[in-house]
Order: structure tokens, then C-alpha cells, then sequence
């Protein structure tokens, strides 16, 4: 399976677009968020320099965003860059954790695999394997109490294209279907 970011790009937008004036944006080196203002009358989740994984990995952040984060640059979060120390990296860690289980689903609904990021080459030592741990408890978890509804019909139209091999108007419709119905509840 070929996972081209075209396709990744019309799942979002043919799910988000319209509900949530919310299209995916390849962007340069650094990720961000940014919502509608003056200049552009929709919101952005721009991913890294065209990696795939990047793509994954942002619109986890703005499934787990709610309505008043998105209103925010960036969800209104802080961001430290490598060289963290032991504090930063653990509340880079607990925080991290939410959106990397999301994540670990969508790369699985994509048949990719998926590796935890602890976004840090610093000199602290991190607990790779620890924080992989805690992301994959988390995405079992969420997996048996159920996906928040943008994530699930992310997940879902992910599956139904790459796994499935649906056509992208199949899996953007099967994606809408889910947002409709009642939602899931949010993970803790």
C-alpha cells in the first residue's frame, strides 16, 4: 500500500472541511496549528516537512483539541525544543501521551507502524521503552472505551481506504456516517 499524503489530505478534508472548516496542510520544518483569522477563513493543521507520520501525529493533537483550544494557536499549548531537562521531559511525556495513543491507532488503521516519539536529544536519559508502554496503555484503553468522534471517524476512514481499499469518496462517506452518530465518550 502506497500512503500517499494527497490521499491522507482528502480524507481529512472531505471528514473536516465541511463540519469543522478545518483542512491539512503540508507545511516546513516545524508542525502547527493555527486557526481561521483575517487573512484565511478556515483553520490548519499543518504537518512537518511531508512526512506521513507527522500527519498522523498532528491530527491527533486536534481530535484530543476542543472547541475552545481550537480557537488557539497551537491549542494555546507550550513547546520546549530538544535539551529538555528531567521536569520538561516529563511533562512533555504526560502530556504526549494522549495524542500519541491516537496516533498508535491511526498508523495501525493505516498499516504502518508506529513509533513513540519522546522528542528530546538532549542529555537527559529518557525511558523510550517506559513512555512506549504508557502510549500503547492508553490506546488500548481508549480503544475499549471509545474514540472521541473526530478520532473514530478518522480511524475508521483511515481503515476503510488503506485496509480495506475503499475508494476515498467510500471512506470519507463511512467517516462522515461516524461523526453523525452519537459520540464516543473522551478519554481521561
Amino acid at each position: 500500500m502506497t500512503h500517499r499524503l494527497e490521499d491522507v489530505i482528502a480524507l481529512f478534508d472531505g471528514l473536516f472541511y465541511t463540519t469543522y472548516q478545518t483542512r491539512l496542510v503540508r507545511g516546513g520544518d516545524e508542525p502547527l496549528y493555527l486557526p481561521a483569522d483575517a487573512d484565511c477563513d478556515h483553520h490548519r493543521v499543518i504537518f512537518a516537512r511531508g512526512f506521513f507520520a507527522s500527519v498522523l501525529h498532528e491530527v491527533s493533537h486536534w481530535c484530543i483539541a476542543g472547541a475552545r483550544r481550537r480557537m488557539l494557536e497551537d491549542y494555546g499549548y507550550w513547546y520546549l525544543p530538544d535539551g529538555r531537562d528531567a521536569e520538561q521531559q516529563a511533562s512533555f511525556e504526560a502530556v504526549e501521551v494522549a495524542p500519541q495513543a491516537l496516533e498508535l491507532l491511526f498508523s495501525n488503521a493505516c498499516g504502518l507502524n508506529f513509533n513513540v516519539s519522546v522528542d528530546n536529544l538532549g542529555e537527559v536519559e529518557v525511558d523510550r521503552e517506559g513512555f512506549r508502554a504508557r502510549v500503547e496503555a492508553r490506546a488500548a484503553r481508549v480503544e475499549v472505551e471509545g474514540l472521541p468522534a473526530r478520532a473514530r471517524a478518522f480511524r475508521d476512514a483511515l481503515q476503510a481506504f488503506y485496509l480495506e481499499g475503499q475508494p476515498l469518496s467510500a471512506a470519507i462517506s463511512l467517516g462522515r456516517a461516524r461523526l453523525t452518530a452519537s459520540p464516543a465518550p473522551v478519554p481521561a
